[in-house]
């Protein structure tokens, strides 16, 4: 059973469903999903799903999707669903996506849930799926150690082993994490998850068109795109310009929750450029990205290993939320200083700094990389294991 809760985008979704494509190979599994739904969004058909009233994140406030519920109700709904789904699904392993290193203000209706699991008359395995870079906000370092203490409280109370998706020659959970030393369970380097082909061609009309399209193509992509307009938008303003230079079409994802007001600004934007194409979403993106020339993102992420997948020639703009950490930048600044991506930052959106980056990243040779991508399938092994040694008897 496997909780996943996204609220301001759509990273730990899309890397808890590559990880779930993994596990159904050799387990039955139950997937909560905690997040605002998407309506496009595939999840593998062997999969139960549970869905949670869902939640985003509006600023520092966590609000309903269902703005008929107050907070209160919406989490008293969350909790009651939760631990029906636990009784109902009799996991021998439960999966907590990022909880308790981050999203401790949910930890009302996790408690409670790990709680059980542990009180389960049926030995219960409970472990924590963890991105590669967490506590990157600023805050003052005895901030920073009262947080880290809380978080080892959790995970020595309830949890068997973390499952950190990262690769230790990478990016290692000290450098972000202070007191590793004082965790008691099991941490396990999976490598990193990377999306994988769909092996499922369920291609809508407009993407069976973008992917057979055989101009040389640019793809812009903005993650789950609240915080898209302001980078899509200057690659729309570029475009004209950029067509006498290079004959590329741009394809350009603004994302399933990006606010339609601002949406429709970019569609108005790009009605009259017709070397652009501009769409919401699509389920396809790493197919986009593998045939493409050239890829300009923000730095989430899943972003981050579609373009370590593809190995297509990257620009990559971190977040310009204002709400997010720094994560997007640590990653993007380590990979560049590897010469696998090239980095801008806001001042290089303007339309002459925009083509000049563009230009300057065509004409230089990709850089290989040694980074490990098998995470998904790593994480279902490590499972296979942690499931196949003896029960403990306490934790």
């Amino acid at each position: 059973m496997l909780y996943c809760q996204h609220l301001a985008g759509m990273g730990h979704l899309v890397r808890s469903t590559e990880i779930i494509r993994s596990l159904v190979k050799g387990f039955k599994v139950c997937f909560v999903n905690g997040g605002q739904p998407i309506p496009e969004f595939e999840l593998p058909p062997e999969v139960e799903v549970v869905y949670l009233p869902g939640l985003w994140q509006d600023g520092d406030a966590i609000k309903p999707v269902d703005d008929a519920y107050s907070p209160e109700e919406t989490q008293a709904r969350r909790q009651q669903r939760l631990l029906a789904a636990f009784n109902w699904f009799e996991p021998d392993c439960l999966i907590t996506e990022c909880f308790p290193f981050s999203k401790l203000r949910l930890k009302s209706e996790l408690k409670p849930l790990l709680q059980q699991a542990k009180d389960s008359t049926r030995p219960v395995r409970i472990v924590c799926s963890l991105r590669d870079l967490i506590m990157t906000q600023p805050m003052a370092p005895d901030t920073r150690i009262r947080r880290a203490e809380k978080i080892c409280r959790l995970v020595n109370r309830y949890y068997d082993a973390v499952l950190f998706h990262s690769d230790a020659s990478f990016q290692k959970l000290e450098d972000c994490f202070p007191l590793v030393d004082q965790l008691e369970g099991d941490i396990i380097y999976t490598g990193y998850v990377a999306q994988s082909l769909p092996k499922e061609r369920s291609l809508t009309a407009e993407d069976v068109a973008g992917l057979s399209d055989k101009a040389p193509t640019l793809v812009a992509s903005v993650g789950g795109g609240r915080h898209g307009y302001i980078p899509l938008n200057a690659i729309i303003e570029t475009a004209p310009r950029l067509s006498k230079i290079l004959p590329h079409h741009i394809y350009a994802f603004a994302g399933p929750y990006m606010p339609e007001r601002d949406f429709a600004r970019l569609q108005q934007a790009a009605a009259n450029k017709p070397n652009i194409t501009l769409r919401r979403f699509t389920s396809r993106l790493i197919e986009y990205l593998e045939k493409a020339d050239l890829s300009i993102s923000l730095g989430g992420y899943n972003t981050t290993m579609n373009l370590l997948r593809t190995g297509v020639p990257a620009i990559v703009l971190p977040s310009l939320s204002k709400d997010q950490n720094n994560e997007q930048q640590i990653r993007a600044a380590k990979l560049a200083k590897l010469g696998v991506i090239n980095l801008i930052q806001p001042e290089d959106l303007t339309r002459d700094r925009l083509i000049q980056a563009i230009t300057t990243r065509l004409a230089q040779t990709p850089t290989a990389h040694q980074i490990n991508l098998q995470g998904a399938d790593n994480t279902a092994g490590h499972l296979q294991e942690l499931l196949a040694a003896p029960a403990l008897e306490s934790r």
